[in-house]
């Protein structure tokens, strides 16, 4: 937004007290890919031997490290992101910036001097979030891992013990474990993925098992000591683990503490800040003048496509431009595991607990013709919620290859409210995965 309000002929000015572009690009979606997709062609060599003859796998952490670094993140450094700001006309800052006032906003720069700025238009507040630490004892005297150091590690492990069941812990449990750590996921929910169907948790979980991930689901971390180059972990059921490297992916604090909400009459305690549908910040007594707050802190969903999304939204509204409101009724995700599991809108718990008249229809995506011709890998589900009383889909999970890009089509359906009649009436071309969801439609109701 920065860039396109600089563009705009705006005044801008970009404060940011680490790498500019936020999580995402450093240590987030595109690093990870990376490392997800080195791990994909392992396990893709590895099933090439019920295909094509015989296969000799021999991993090698050393090109996935060299690429993250030099591809993904120029070292962890922003210089490129900075220099695209400056060209647009923005003035880019490195240090914490604070609300001190309406659209006023003070800078503490590395050697402690203050810049203090006044906006004409506003101020656009996108602090993000930063990874969590639960209040285990002793976790904090321990050299334990966030995502933002496995990202930059240079070889792997002997073993791992990731404390996290959701997308973040997923992905790299899986990453390692094909690189050849022995890994075992602590999970404190009931499932894996709690926020996605249960089908979608127990087909995964089926998955880790047979890579030979171990899974401990309903499993609370009681104490965490770490000596002579090794882990231990006590969790409450009484087992005891080691391990060589703790990662935890235990969910994520959103930056607002201190950041001066008190002084434009928010919440300083509060883990979100509400919005209306253009992204203006709204207090106990209406909008906020001059305040728009966009990504993870609105609650609205904590991944990169809603903070550029909002951010959209917000820069439309700042320049006095028209356009669609914020709508989050087909809100996308995807899990980049293998097999990856996307979703849309509402599961069939979610949709239930609105009072929607639902119907469900579902189908396994290794029975479809392209299933079968693909062989190995294959595993995978489509399912579809539907408000019957409306016959349109309001959710729709797939697991599978591709998922993240076959729920595109459900997106679709969803954000559409596409008729189910007419989406039956569509030519699925054959064999295809995403001709499973015509299949998965002729189960509704069944």
């Amino acid at each position: 937004m920065a860039t396109a309000a600089a563009k705009a002929g705006l005044e801008v000015v970009a404060v940011d007290k680490h790498l500019v572009g936020g999580e995402c690009p450093y240590y987030g979606c595109i690093p990870t890919k990376m490392m997800v997709r080195a791990s994909d062609l392992v396990a893709e060599s590895r099933r090439a031997g019920e295909l094509s003859g015989d296969v000799r796998v021999t991993t090698s952490w050393s090109p996935v490290a060299e690429r993250v670094s030099t591809q993904a993140t120029d070292h962890w450094n922003d210089q490129v992101a900075v220099d695209r700001l400056a060209d647009a006309g923005a003035t880019v800052l490195h240090g914490v910036g604070r609300l001190d006032g309406t659209k006023r906003v003070v800078v503490t720069m590395p050697n402690g001097e203050e810049q203090a700025f006044t906006a004409r238009r506003g101020v656009v507040l996108n602090p993000g979030t930063r990874p969590a630490a639960p209040p285990v004892e002793g976790l904090a005297d321990t050299p334990y891992w966030t995502n933002r150091d496995a990202v930059q590690q240079t070889e792997v492990p002997g073993s791992l013990v990731v404390l996290g069941g959701g997308p973040i812990g997923c992905e790299f449990a899986q990453v390692f474990a094909r690189f050849g750590v022995q890994v075992t996921v602590v999970q404190h929910g009931d499932r894996l993925l709690e926020q996605d169907e249960p089908e979608a948790s127990a087909l995964l979980q089926e998955v880790f098992a047979q890579e030979g991930i171990r899974v401990l689901t309903g499993a609370r971390l009681r104490r965490a000591a770490y000596a002579d180059g090794a882990f231990t972990l006590s969790l409450e059921d009484g087992q005891e683990l080691r391990a060589d490297k703790l990662l935890v992916a235990a969910g994520r604090t959103p930056n607002l503490d201190d950041i001066g909400l008190e002084t434009v009459g928010l919440d300083p305690s509060a883990r979100t800040v509400e919005v209306d549908d253009r992204m203006r910040a709204q207090g106990p007594d209406g909008g906020v003048d001059g305040l728009w707050v966009v990504g993870d802190v609105t609650g609205k969903g904590a991944f990169t496509h809603v903070s550029m999304y909002q951010n959209a939204i917000a820069g439309r509204d700042v320049l006095g431009e028209d356009g669609p409101p914020a709508a989050y009724h087909a809100l996308p995700h995807t899990t980049f595991c293998d097999p990856e599991v996307a979703g849309v809108g509402m599961t069939e718990k979610q949709a239930r607990d609105e009072g929607l008249s639902v119907r469900t229809g579902s189908t396994k995506l290794e029975e479809s013709s392209r299933g079968f011709t693909h062989g190995p890998g294959a595993k995978g589900l489509i399912k579809v919620v539907e408000d019957a009383d409306r016959g349109v889909l309001v959710g729709a999970t797939v697991v599978g290859p591709a998922g993240g890009e076959i729920i595109g089509f459900l997106a679709v359906a969803v954000h559409a409210a596409v008729p189910v009649d007419t989406l039956r009436s569509m030519i699925f071309a054959y064999p295809t995965f995403h001709r499973a969801i015509e299949t998965a439609l002729a189960d509704l109701g069944a």
